[in-house]
């Protein structure tokens, strides 16, 4: 999921909805947020998802500009 230019209200309506939707056959969402902009979408992403009721934890992704939410274990 990319929430490049959007605001924190619209990557939360954005993030909310996806979780929402997810079967259980996704086990875990790539958020691109992006920093070079500033870290606000990031730092949104990690501290009001790292408690989500779907949320099981959250990783760093291959760079600071994505996090990774895992929704369960993969096996």
């Amino acid at each position: 999921m990319d929430l490049h230019g959007k605001n924190k209200y619209q990557a939360r309506i954005t993030l909310d909805s996806t979780l929402k939707k997810a079967r259980g056959d996704v086990y875990r969402i790539q958020v691109i947020h992006g920093f070079h902009s500033g870290t606000e979408l990031r730092d949104m992403v990690r501290e009001e998802y790292y408690s989500h009721p779907k949320v099981l934890r959250i990783e760093r992704g291959g760079s600071e500009g994505e996090t990774i939410l895992v929704l369960r274990e993969r096996y």
